[in-house]
């Protein structure tokens, strides 16, 4: 669907209160609007919050293995050079850096996605499942919520809060994407403010669990919101949270640094339901493709990083929820 096609689908389904599901990609080349019964003839499943569409009953629903082949250290600090290079010439403050890593299991996607414990899940098809922890934006009573997530520290390490919210690297990184969200807010909506600063989630995965550092912004939009939703929700893309600030230099940047289509991993999805709207940053990511599976994963990229931790903090991404 062109994207003038999906905008107008969206104010016209918004200014009449029709729910619809939405599905954007990271290069703002393919984003595709569903009213809910067209989702489910065209084999898109969702669930968020318990919202959901999918009634069946999977064979699998547990996670029985989940090995990984990653990208060699030698590519990844390829990448890793492009990225500093240019933080260290102020082209970029913040770049989120991803890859592929080839995955092996015994479960079909269709099993990933009922088994997975996420807020914001969705099967399109047999070609990728999301199992996002992570809000886009929310709308309720007129007013946007955003909540970025930044900063990820396994559980069991003694003093684990207390290391990650100490850490300074994690606190600048978080500012700036904090800065970065609040700007986007700015564009679409008045009266934007931070609510809630570094709070801490836990995170139960197939092996581990991890603390999640998250933050809320709030903005009030305009009465009539729902008449330019599908304008409001490009102004706002790609997430901040996943590309990195500045936006427009940080994308180019991570156009040369991967060398790949992102695709719909690290676009958005989400449910209007006639009245307000949740959506999703496509994090937790598992596609299918001609070569097999692949989880999608990455981080944040500062002048601080280390290269050694951020390739492990990319394959510490690595997981799928359990409870």
């Amino acid at each position: 669907m062109q994207r003038e096609n999906f905008i107008n689908k969206i104010n016209k389904l918004s200014s009449k209160g029709v729910p619809f599901l939405f599905l954007i990609d990271f290069e703002l080349k393919k984003p595709q609007v569903f009213t809910l019964d067209e989702a489910i003839r065209h084999k898109v499943f969702y669930n968020i919050k318990g919202f959901s569409n999918y009634f069946q009953k999977s064979n699998n629903q547990t996670i029985s293995k989940l090995e990984i082949f990653p990208i060699s250290k030698k590519r990844y600090l390829k990448a890793f050079e492009i990225v500093t290079e240019n933080i260290n010439f102020g082209n970029s403050y913040l770049l989120n850096l991803t890859f592929p890593t080839r995955i092996s299991t015994n479960n079909t996607l269709e099993d990933i996605f009922v088994a997975a414990k996420a807020s914001y899940k969705l099967l399109f098809k047999d070609q990728f499942t999301v199992f996002s922890p992570e809000c886009f934006i929310k709308i309720k009573d007129d007013l946007v919520y955003s909540y970025p997530m930044k900063g990820t520290i396994d559980a069991s390490i003694p003093n684990a809060e207390k290391i990650i919210l100490g850490d300074e690297k994690e606190l600048r990184e978080h500012y700036t994407i904090v800065d970065l969200i609040r700007n986007d807010l700015s564009i679409i909506s008045k009266e934007v403010i931070v609510t809630k600063f570094r709070y801490i989630e836990k995170i139960k995965t197939n092996n581990k669990e991890l603390l999640q550092v998250s933050s809320e912004i709030r903005g009030k939009l305009p009465e009539d919101w729902k008449n330019d939703l599908g304008n409001l929700l490009i102004k706002l893309l790609p997430a901040g949270s996943v590309s990195g600030a500045p936006k427009k230099k940080t994308v180019e940047i991570i156009r040369k640094a991967e060398n790949q289509d992102r695709g719909y991993y690290t676009g958005i999805f989400g449910i209007f339901d006639g009245k307000d709207l949740d959506s999703a940053v496509n994090i937790r990511y598992i596609e299918n493709n001609k070569k097999g599976l692949r989880y999608r994963s990455g981080g944040g990229i500062t002048s601080m990083s280390d290269p050694d931790s951020e390739y492990n903090e990319m394959l510490n991404k690595i997981y799928v929820p359990i409870s």
